[in-house]
């Protein structure tokens, strides 16, 4: 027994090098060999055993978060909020660096960030609900569902639809802005045809903020209720995530600082990242003011609670037993729709991230942070990636710390 109890000793000494989690495990397997007639050779075998599991299990996620320290120093990254997915759960989120400079305080996983465009997604999740309602369909004319004319003039008599909109195929752009829908109302916006292409709709691909801001007003003139309540109350809620798209109906001391590098490559605080935009709110329009929220990309949220938003989407619109979206709509949000960019609704497919592995998600750009949303459904594996300010450098479409970092994450604790 003396010699069983200095084996003990000694596995308690890794504490020092292993992962709380192992220790308790291995401590708890060999107490319950000392109380059997094991002998001491079988017990040192075990203890091997064990302890080189957990030196295991320890040193990926130290070593992933090594090079990310790394990277951070090399890219002059504030903060960065990580989460993986492996075989359809969460296996590790981690939060780096700063949320807030001035005050040098910490960044945790309870912070929230403005997410940019991965917005997106939630608006097209809702429309989705409410095509399953019977309510709408994706291939009704935008014209009607928004309330005003939406028709290329270069080409009249071609019908835009719900579907071309959320696709990008509409052929709209932002050249007349986006937070008001008066840029491409005929009867408000003096230079309203600007905000056509000149190729037919349906035919080409330009990414266009205006298309979800649109979006989103139809979401409430369809469901009569005011847009961030919508997606608060069906797609949040039942998922018991904290966020939002009001700034006002969230804990403002949970929202992590964004940052812009000026032309001295110097962090700047980005405020209008989290504009309450009060007064406008205050008069808004149903139907009409929609834009102020910003569908496009105004949700704020956590890493780890959005990586329990992204479990949903690649177990086709369930998580933890609550069906958001049926198995049918799922699919249809991520079948493309613009084939080259391999863009479908809200939701992109890209293998230009993780070199030989097809991705779906979508990525995040404004104020300075960017922010990366993307998984495997077959392999059921996943990551979301947020930073509040680095170095805008791009590599293949994607932000530097953003492509690392989920290399970094896949290599370390996924393959």
């Amino acid at each position: 027994m003396d010699g069983k109890i200095y084996v003990l000793h000694l596995i308690i000494f890794e504490h020092r090098v292993m992962n709380m989690h192992y220790f308790v495990r291995t401590v708890s397997t060999l107490l319950q060999i000392i109380m059997t007639k094991q002998s001491l050779y079988q017990l040192l075998f075990t203890a091997f055993l064990l302890t080189t599991v957990c030196r295991q299990g320890y040193s990926q996620p130290t070593r992933a978060e090594t090079q990310i320290k790394e990277i951070m120093k090399e890219l002059d990254v504030v903060g960065l909020s990580v989460a993986v997915i492996k075989k359809g759960k969460i296996i590790y989120n981690h939060s780096f660096g700063l949320k807030d400079i001035a005050t040098n305080a910490p960044l945790t996983n309870d912070h929230i960030f403005r997410i940019a465009s991965i917005s997106k997604s939630f608006s097209a999740t809702a429309i989705m609900q409410l095509v399953e309602a019977g309510k709408l369909s994706l291939d009704d004319d935008f014209s009607k569902l928004v309330g005003f004319t939406v028709r290329n003039p270069k080409f009249p008599q071609t019908v835009i639809t719900l579907r071309m909109v959320m696709s990008h195929t509409a052929s709209i752009n932002d050249s007349q802005g986006y937070f008001t829908l008066d840029a491409i109302d005929p009867a408000k916006g003096a230079n309203y045809i600007k905000c056509y292409n000149d190729y037919e709709p349906g035919t080409e691909y330009q990414y266009c903020n205006l298309d979800y801001n649109m979006t989103g007003t139809v979401i409430e003139r369809i469901s009569g209720e005011r847009f961030d309540n919508y997606v608060r109350d069906h797609v949040l809620k039942p998922l018991k995530l904290y966020g939002g798209y009001c700034v006002d109906s969230l804990d403002a001391t949970l929202f992590a600082t964004i940052y812009e590098y000026d032309s001295t490559k110097t962090p700047v605080p980005s405020p209008g990242a989290y504009n309450p935009r009060r007064e406008e709110i205050q008069n808004y329009i149903m139907g009409y003011s929609t834009p102020i929220f910003s569908p496009t990309g105004g949700m704020k949220i956590s890493a780890t609670g959005l990586a329990r938003y992204m479990i949903m989407h690649m177990k086709h619109g369930k998580f933890n037993g609550v069906r958001i979206i049926s198995k049918k709509s799922s699919r249809i949000m991520q079948t493309t729709v613009a084939e080259k960019e391999a863009y479908a609704l809200a939701i992109m497919h890209t293998d230009k991230l993780i070199p030989g592995k097809m991705l779906t998600g979508h990525t995040g750009s404004a104020y300075g942070l960017y922010s990366a949303m993307f998984f495997n459904a077959k392999e059921k594996f996943g990551m979301v990636v947020i930073t509040n300010g680095c170095k805008p450098v791009d590599k293949d479409g994607f932000n530097l710390v953003i492509t690392r970092t989920v290399n970094n994450l896949y290599e370390n604790l996924i393959e």
